[in-house]
Formats: C-alpha cells, sequence, structure tokens
C-alpha cells in the first residue's frame, strides 16, 4: 500500500474517507483528505496512490455493475458512447482493458489528462466528436453540475455514490434502466 511506503500520512484510509472524496479531481481528493501536507510532500503521495492503484486495478481489475455489457451492448446499437471523469490519467485506460469495454467507447476524456474540470472535458468531448444531443449520467451533485456547465442534460444514478441529487433529466436506479429512458 502507498501509505506504507511514506512516514508522513498521519491517519489511516477509512471507507468513510472514500466515500466522502469519490468523484472529485484527483487533485483536490488530496487535497481534501491531505491539507496538512506541504504540496511537494502532497505530490509525492499522490503519485505513489496513482501507482499502486493502478496496479491494483490491472491486476485485479474491478466488479462490474450487473448487466453492464448488455446494456452498453443495446446503448451502443444506438447511440455512440464516451466517457468523461475526474479520475488520474490512465485510469479509465485500465478499465478499458477490462473485458473488451474498449469495444463500446468512441472516446474518452479525464482529469489526469489535462487538469482540466469535468465540466471541460464534457465540452472537449462533445466539440471533439462534434456530439449533437449529448447526455452526461453521473452520480453526484458535482456530475450534475458540470453537466450544467457544459451545457449538456444530466440523468442521475441513484445506485452510486451521490444522494439528493435534483436538478436531472431523469433518473436511474440501475445501469440497466438506461436501455428504458433512452
Amino acid at each position: 500500500m502507498a501509505i506504507d511506503k511514506v512516514d508522513y500520512i498521519r491517519e489511516d484510509m477509512t471507507l468513510e474517507a472514500v466515500r466522502g472524496i469519490t468523484g472529485l479531481a484527483y487533485d483536490v481528493i488530496f487535497d481534501t483528505l491531505y491539507p496538512y501536507l506541504d504540496i511537494p510532500r502532497r505530490e509525492e503521495f499522490k503519485a505513489l496512490c496513482a501507482k499502486y492503484e493502478l496496479e491494483v486495478l490491472y491486476k485485479l481489475g474491478g466488479k462490474f455493475y450487473p448487466a453492464l455489457a448488455e446494456t452498453l451492448t443495446y446503448l451502443k446499437s444506438k447511440y455512440r458512447l464516451f466517457i468523461v471523469s475526474n479520475c488520474q490519467a490512465g485510469y479509465i485506460e485500465v478499465f478499458l482493458g477490462m473485458d473488451n469495454m474498449v469495444a463500446y467507447f468512441e472516446g474518452h476524456q479525464c482529469y489526469g489528462t489535462k487538469g482540466q474540470p469535468k465540466f471541460q472535458n464534457i465540452l472537449d468531448v462533445v466539440n471533439d466528436f462534434d456530439l449533437k444531443n449529448p447526455v452526461y449520467i453521473g452520480d453526484t451533485n458535482g456530475d450534475r453540475d458540470s453537466a450544467k456547465k457544459a451545457g449538456v442534460p444530466f440523468i442521475f444514478a441513484s445506485y452510486g455514490f451521490g444522494k439528493d441529487v435534483e436538478g436531472s433529466i431523469a433518473t436511474i436506479n440501475e445501469f440497466a434502466d438506461l436501455k428504458e429512458i433512452l
């Protein structure tokens, strides 16, 4: 674990702490969790965490949402699919390499690529791929705010990390619900 490689982190990581930072931009996560670290140490620890996180994801993978492949197959038959995330560089690529997820998506953009806020990454995907009627699916107020700032309608995924998210054009309670509303 990255935390075992340094002597300046004061606390262990907890599930509650992870829930509190999920969906934030990668830099903001470390600013939020470790405000007491000077910038060089925070950057060092962030790089160490990113390295370990990608190694673990590559080796162990992750748990997909139920009916993910079937839903993506359906959606791809009707729509162009993209990923926009606040993750670090390399994270989406690991996901895309799992179970041939790359076959479903035309492109992606993340915070780790350009250091841009999510709304700007949404706009980049819309512009780079000449999208006419995009919609953004997310699970936090930050996702909603980013979609709104980018001028893109927002669908709230209630099964994710956010609670009481308002301002969406629709709500899905599981990933497969997209087949019914789109």
